[in-house]
């Protein structure tokens, strides 16, 4: 062969020495990708307001508790008419399970009155069954000594979000 083919023979062998070990570090991997959505949870009222019913004040302080399980009257005080807990519905995806919370306190006004009640939700956590579930939420209401009649009345808020 001539010098000219054995050097191109050569630089040909090279080259494909070079591109072959090149070739052989490369390596391929495969990852999955996944998402899980959710439905949009959602909570409402049931239309039941937290309600501590007819109270004749008495000359001290006290306190009137309503829950689910009912209605406790504090010394001193006389309290009659129908109580309530509030109660709320959750939806959102059956099986998955969502915090409760709700503000500390409520102040109830009348005019320039006011009463503190500190409210408590019945569950800080929830499973929605079926995509569904429901909770109340009852308080603790703070009644002065010869609390100013009227009729009193405040908002407060519940938040549900997935756990």
């Amino acid at each position: 062969m001539t010098k000219f083919l054995q050097a191109a023979l050569a630089s040909s062998v090279l080259v494909a020495s070079v591109m072959g070990a090149t070739a052989a570090r490369a390596d391929t991997a495969t990852a999955d990708a996944r998402a899980n959505i959710l439905k949009q949870v959602s909570v409402e009222s049931d239309g039941s307001a937290l309600d501590f019913g007819t109270i004749v004040t008495g000359t001290a302080a006290s306190t009137v508790s309503v829950s689910a399980g009912g209605m406790s009257c504090g010394a001193g005080l006389v309290c009659s008419g129908t109580t309530s807990a509030a109660g709320f519905d959750v939806t959102g995806t059956a099986g998955e399970t969502v915090s409760v919370a709700s503000d500390p306190s409520v102040t109830l006004t009348s005019g320039t009155n006011t009463m503190t009640a500190n409210i408590v939700a019945s569950v800080s956590t929830l499973t929605l069954i079926g995509g569904a579930g429901s909770f109340n939420v009852g308080g603790l209401l703070n009644v002065g000594a010869n609390q100013a009649d009227g009729a009193y009345e405040g908002s407060f808020n519940v938040t549900v979000n997935y756990n």
